[in-house]
């Protein structure tokens, strides 16, 4: 009659020893090689504490319908100016120049957050008076909300200068996120939520531009305008005025930030248990091959199962 196997099950052997013998030390040995290299390794590689990290967000902006305008008129030092400050404007006596001005931001793909702005200004000038560079600052309110909750007040600094007068300066750019810190993980910052220019100011040095650009340069975290590609037109009509078209994209960024504990907790848990799979497997071979072959002493008691009847 063939046979043929009904029923397989591992066999338990349990190996036993008192407390002060080789095979206690050789398994708390064991025990600390597992779990304590793993943790080395892993610490010694870098990166086990997860200290920055990053995410992609897209800010809301909204321009704030601020600007600060100056057009050199000549080699010579002589200017064209005006901004949406009355105060900055007082000060320009005859030098001033009253734009007419149009913006207009768009929501591309109408998924409630603004992508773009178009701006256009056309500056009035005198039959005599050319244009060979341009100086503008547009203002921004600055918004991120998907970490930490962070409000500043930004800007967008436009310049361009020609040694040949021209009748039109053309710029499309990214408004871009400057961070020389990274946001919290949580909360609310509105260190930087303050007004870039001091319109209020009725002295001319709150409106000098190396003093505006310089105070703002010292922010850790501030926006400039990325890749402008100016286009500077020549060819002016001798009463036509001087035009600006500026379109300022608002584009998704990349966000750094300090991780929280639970994050770094989380990223530090992957990295050991990884490592510490490799020590179980490899270990718990060594201590088979051991007790199995005797090389420590132990007593080998099967593990037998009792069915009560």
């Amino acid at each position: 009659m063939a046979i043929y196997e009904v029923y397989s099950h591992p066999a338990l052997l349990r190996y036993r020893t008192s407390i002060c013998t080789k095979a206690t030390l050789f398994l708390l040995l064991v025990l600390c090689l597992t779990y304590i290299p793993p943790l080395l390794v892993a610490y010694r590689s870098h990166g086990f504490w997860l200290k920055l990290s990053t995410y992609e967000e897209q800010p809301i902006v909204r321009f704030q319908y601020q600007v600060l305008l100056i057009a050199a008129t000549s080699t010579n030092g002589d200017y064209v100016a005006w901004s949406t400050f009355q105060n900055f404007n007082n000060l320009q006596g005859s030098n001033l120049r009253i734009p007419s001005i149009s913006a207009r931001e768009e929501d591309q793909n109408q998924d409630g957050k603004l992508d773009q702005l178009n701006l256009k200004l056309a500056l009035p000038l005198e039959p005599s008076e050319q244009i060979y560079s341009v100086q503008l600052i547009l203002t921004f309110s600055y918004q991120l909300f998907r970490m930490s909750t962070f409000v500043m007040q930004s800007m967008a600094y436009i310049q361009h200068s020609s040694a040949i007068p021209g009748s039109q300066l053309f710029v499309s750019g990214d408004l871009k996120l400057q961070q020389r810190q990274p946001l919290k993980h949580r909360g609310l910052d509105t260190t930087y939520n303050v007004s870039v220019i001091n319109g209020n100011s009725p002295f001319a040095s709150a409106y000098d531009l190396t003093t505006i650009i310089g105070s703002y340069q010292e922010r850790n975290i501030s926006t400039v305008l990325s890749n402008p590609s100016p286009v500077w037109v020549l060819g002016r009509a001798a009463r036509a005025p001087f035009a600006i078209n500026a379109v300022i994209r608002y584009p998704v960024q990349i966000i750094s930030y300090q991780p929280g504990f639970w994050e770094m907790i989380k990223f530090a848990w992957i990295q050991y248990v990884s490592i510490l799979l490799i020590f179980l497997w490899v270990l718990e071979r060594v201590k088979i091959f051991v007790f199995q072959n005797q090389v420590l002493p132990t007593v080998p008691v099967p593990l037998v199962k009792q069915h009560l009847s």
